[in-house]
C-alpha cells in the first residue's frame, strides 16, 4: 500500500465515530497562544468524534518553532503565521502538502477600563498612558501586527519607551487584564472568552496590518500517527470551523 493511500485511510479512520473499532492514539500539538481557548473547545469534540487523545502545548509561534527545530516531540504545529510552517517544510521538519490556513486572526486594542478611549487613534497619538502592551514582534505574529499598526499611525517611535512586551499574546493579554498595562494589542479571540468588565475595545481595521493567516502543518514526527493525521482533517470539519468562527477568526 503506498503512502498516499495510507494517509487517506488514516484520515477516514480518524474522523470515524469513537465507537468504531479503531485503536486510540495520542497526538502532541504545538499551538500558538492566541488559539488557546478555541483549541481547548475543539479538543473534546475531536476526542469524542475519533476516540483519539490530544496533548497540547501553548506558546508564541517563534518559541514553539524553536522547540520544534531542537527536537521537541510535537506532531502538529498550529502557528499564528504561515512563515514558520513554510520554513518547517523547507527544513524538512514538516510533511509537504499538509499545510493549510486554519484561521485568519484579528487584532484589537483593548483595555479593561470602560471608556478609556473614545477615539483609539487619538489615544495612541496623544500617548496619555504609562504602559501599552503587545506581544514580542520577533516571536509573535500579533506583536508584529501591532508594530505595523503603530507604524501606520506614526506613533511607534514616540511610544517605544511605554511598550511592555509579552513573550506571547497570552502573556500580553494578562498584562492588560491585570491592569499592569492600561491598554494593549491582543487577539479578538481572547476578548470573546473574557468574563470580566467589558472595558474598551477598538477592532483595528484589517488593512492597518498584514493579514494574520494562521497555518497548520503536519510535522514529520506525526506522519505515521493516525491521531495526528485525523486531527489535521478534523480541523477542517464543520464542527471545528464553527468554533473557530465563534472566536472571531475568519476561515477559508
Amino acid at each position: 500500500m503506498n503512502r498516499t493511500v495510507q494517509i487517506i485511510l488514516a484520515i477516514l479512520i480518524g474522523i470515524a465515530p469513537c465507537h468504531a473499532p479503531v485503536k486510540a492514539e495520542e497526538v502532541m500539538i504545538a499551538v500558538a497562544a492566541n488559539f488557546i481557548d478555541a483549541s481547548r473547545e475543539i479538543a473534546p469534540l475531536f476526542e469524542q468524534a475519533t476516540g483519539h487523545r490530544t496533548r497540547i502545548s501553548y506558546g508564541s509561534t517563534g518559541k514553539l518553532y524553536s522547540q520544534i527545530e531542537h527536537g521537541a516531540p510535537f506532531e502538529l504545529f498550529l502557528a499564528a503565521d504561515t512563515q514558520r510552517p513554510i520554513k518547517a517544510e523547507e527544513e524538512g521538519l514538516a510533511v509537504p502538502g499538509s499545510r493549510f490556513v486554519y484561521a485568519k486572526g484579528r487584532l484589537v486594542l483593548w483595555s479593561v477600563r470602560p471608556g478609556l478611549f473614545h477615539n483609539a487613534e487619538r489615544f495612541l497619538k496623544e500617548g496619555a498612558f504609562d504602559h501599552l502592551a503587545l506581544a514580542n514582534p520577533k516571536t509573535a505574529p500579533y506583536g508584529l501586527a501591532a508594530h505595523q499598526v503603530m507604524n501606520r499611525l506614526g506613533v511607534l517611535d514616540g511610544l517605544t519607551p511605554k511598550l511592555v512586551r509579552g513573550e506571547s499574546i497570552a502573556q500580553t493579554f494578562q498584562f492588560v487584564a491585570t491592569g499592569n498595562a492600561e491598554a494593549g494589542f491582543v487577539a479578538l479571540a481572547q476578548i470573546r472568552e473574557w468574563e470580566g468588565e467589558a472595558g474598551t475595545l477598538w477592532e483595528i481595521p484589517p488593512h492597518y496590518y498584514a493579514p494574520i493567516d494562521q497555518a497548520a502543518v503536519l510535522l514529520k514526527k506525526g506522519e505515521a500517527n493516525p491521531a495526528a493525521v485525523a486531527y489535521l482533517a478534523f480541523l477542517r470539519s464543520d464542527a471545528a470551523r464553527k468554533v473557530i468562527e465563534r472566536y472571531g477568526y475568519g476561515v477559508e
